[in-house]
């Protein structure tokens, strides 16, 4: 179902919105910024964060305390120590079209009340893609360098710079006595592919794209990997200066130039707003050719006297903008579509395409979502197809190239079974309006061999069964073991005994296992063998079943026997225990029918039996329906100072009340800590009552 434009949304809408943008963002930045594996394109990034800034400027009493808007990065990971930045390394604000950098300028000169035939100059360079780094010399000596990390921390990778040739260790000349020198670090794309020659010559692996490895490279705990890969580095920008060489953002960029660094040559000053956009599609049309990637030029305001007057808003400063390329593309032949299926069992076309070259990466694969996008694009197999490339991910097919479609080209029929083993038939779903939805799925569940594995790996993670030392990678290692297979979560709690009677081909004394490792993979197992009911019915993976919902279900059932009673009898088409379940709260129809097709499957049934007969499935602690928040809708806001977000939701649910993440009517209570924000403001427009945190405890008698 297409969403609703911004115009068309309630408030109420509108505040869930911005909470699900916050956390798909929020999402997105830990893939991008900690793990260096984006999922989705630039471009599909940056539609998620403009809907969030249009949603806050029709509703800004609606703006949330973690929105997007104000945030700069992501935390930093916790294996490298942190570095506070003296001066914030801030992000950009984007324009999409020459109009907005009109926009932008127009803007600028309205902020600084100039006339129309005052002179404004601005400077235009490439924007690198690569990974923000903040270099901190002391006396001209190198002493520290830090990663952008959430703009105001970041990691602390001073022993990984040092091994970076364009980073000099002493600066040329008499310079101040402390200079903070910013830019990117990034890797040509000769480099990468000579990387990627060596890796696969020595039987290792293959990167992706040069962005990710440079920013992976960086960020090693070994600084003698590093060391080994070819990563540059183009200064830019500054932080902390003792003093500055120069008045201009120009004049800068020269001196940097002059004690050391490397500068990009592209960077040009205008003060003509065409000439500048002119050299902007320059830039563009250079850009295969460069030799590194970039994903936009950026434009910053000359004079620093004028930035100093122009400052800041929330996370970007108000004198420079980055003007974003569109997505990069190219032509190709759709040889094959594969179908793909994932862990909640929707089936997904895949292109398979002659190998093709965009934006620095070799592109063999394309997503087609689903076959009503393969009718709307009208494309068959052997076409000739227009592949977008927008960020570092699977790209996208936009079309066919009319005129060469080949005699013998193939229309491709959508399955109507699972292309498993089993040939489970496939199931389309219907909308709220009773529609036929587009997700195609396979009804095989657990039974379903390419669903399993990745079943596997939410039964294992750290929301459901938690087992340490054992994660998506070690799932992949003994899904297909030949000895100590896992092929179902039963299998998981036999893995001990079964190894016991491997004689030498026994865990310890396998590579990356020793006698230790394996006894702690072991004894974790164990600590798993009692286990909450919620946490249980959440690591089947059962459609439509979460977190929440599986809270839900635990509370009301309180048993394993009991749950597992009604979903059988709701597989049966039991009427009495299909409307006990539907009547609960946030319960609908949907997990309903969902906990009842899981059930009625043979394959799923077998499969919780044999791992229920391993496990002490916990009674769910009932909530306290005498406790003075019994039924109470609370929202918790600020900066809790003797409980985390978390804890506080955990312990309002254990008491009977429900913990809602924005304020509306319906709100009963708002606990606010120091810093609350639109939160606070909205209860008290609405008349709701608010109590402080230590409030919160006397209410509740803790």
């Amino acid at each position: 179902m297409a969403e609703k434009s911004v115009e068309q949304l309630t408030e109420n809408e509108a505040a869930a919105e911005l909470e699900r943008l916050a956390r798909e963002i929020a999402h997105h930045d830990r893939l991008y910024y900690n793990q260096d594996a984006p999922e989705i394109t630039d471009a599909a990034y940056d539609a998620l964060r403009q809907r969030n800034l249009a949603i806050e400027q029709r509703f800004p009493h609606l703006v949330r305390e973690n929105s997007p808007s104000r945030q700069v990065g992501i935390a930093v990971s916790g294996k490298f120590d942190k570095i506070t930045h003296a001066v914030p390394m801030l992000s950009l604000d984007n324009a999409f079209s020459d109009e907005d950098v009109r926009d932008f300028a127009a803007r600028v000169r309205r902020f600084l009340r100039m006339n129309a035939d005052d002179e404004l100059a601005l400077t235009a360079e490439p924007k690198i893609d690569g990974l923000s780094l903040s270099l901190r010399y002391e006396k001209g000596r190198l002493v520290s360098a830090a990663t952008r990390g959430d703009g105001q921390t970041g990691e602390n990778v001073t022993a990984n710079a040092r091994t970076v040739a364009d980073i000099p260790r002493v600066l040329a000349g008499d310079v101040p006595d402390i200079v903070e020198m910013r830019g990117e670090v990034y890797m040509t794309h000769a480099d990468f592919q000579a990387l990627n020659a060596r890796q696969a010559e020595a039987g290792k692996q293959i990167y992706v794209n040069p962005r990710n490895t440079a920013a992976g490279s960086l960020r090693q705990l070994d600084a003698s990997i590093t060391a080994s890969r070819p990563l540059h580095f183009f200064a830019y920008a500054w932080g902390e200066m003792s003093a500055m060489p120069a008045d201009t953002q120009m004049e800068m960029v020269a001196w940097m130039q002059s004690i050391g660094f490397k500068v990009n040559p592209l960077m040009r000053l205008f003060t003509d707003i065409d000439e500048l956009i002119a050299h902007y599609h320059d830039i563009e049309a250079q850009r295969g050719a460069l030799g590194y990637d970039i994903d936009g030029v950026v434009y910053k305001v000359d004079s620093l006297e004028l930035q100093s007057r122009l400052g800041f808003v929330s996370r970007s400063p108000r004198w420079a903008i980055a003007h974003k390329f569109p997505a990069e593309q190219a032509m190709t032949r759709l040889n094959a579509i594969d179908i793909q299926v994932g862990r909640t069992g929707a089936l997904t076309p895949v292109a398979r395409l002659e190998p093709v070259t965009v934006g620095g990466v070799v592109v063999t694969n394309a997503t087609l979502h689903n076959a009503e996008e393969i009718e709307r694009l009208g494309i068959m197999i052997g076409d000739t197809v227009i592949v977008q490339r927008a960020g570092d991910v699977i790209p996208q097919v936009l079309g066919f190239v009319e005129g060469r479609r080949p005699a013998d080209a193939e229309k491709f029929e959508f399955p109507t079974v699972c292309p498993c083993p089993l040939k489970t038939p496939i199931v389309r779903e219907e909308t709220a309006g009773g529609a036929e939805g587009v997700i195609r799925r396979c009804s095989g569940e657990f039974a379903c061999p390419f669903q399993r594995k990745e079943h596997l790996k939410l039964f294992v993670s750290r929301r459901a069964f938690d087992i340490e030392g054992l994660g998506d990678k070690q799932i992949e290692y003994f899904y297909d073991d030949a000895d100590l297979q896992i092929r179902t979560p039963a299998d998981i709690f036999t893995l001990e005994a079964r190894d016991r009677a491997n004689g030498l081909k026994r865990l310890k004394n396998r590579d990356g296992y020793g006698e230790v490792s394996a006894q702690k993979l072991f004894d974790a197992i164990e600590a798993r063998r009692t286990i909450s009911l919620e946490r249980l019915i959440y690591a089947l993976g059962i459609r439509h079943v979460g977190e929440t919902t599986s809270k839900t279900l635990a509370r009301a059932y309180g048993t394993w026997a009991a749950f597992e009673a009604a979903a059988l009898a709701i597989a049966q088409g039991d009427v009495e225990a299909t409307d006990e379940m539907d009547a609960l709260d946030d319960i609908g129809p949907a997990v309903v029918e969902a906990v009842g097709r899981y059930f009625g499957e043979e394959h799923n049934r077998a499969m919780v039996e044999a791992l229920v007969a391993e496990l002490t499935v916990l009674e769910a602690e009932r909530p306290a329906a005498d406790s003075p928040v019994a039924g109470k809708t609370i929202v918790f806001t600020g900066s809790l100072e003797r409980m985390s977000r978390d804890e506080a939701k955990a312990m309002a649910e254990s008491l009977g009340a429900k913990a809602a993440g924005s304020v509306s009517k319906k709100t009963d209570l708002v606990v606010a800590g120091p810093g609350a924000g639109s939160k606070l403001a909205k209860a008290t427009e609405l008349g709701i009552e608010v109590i402080s945190e230590d409030e919160w405890f006397t209410l509740i008698g803790r």
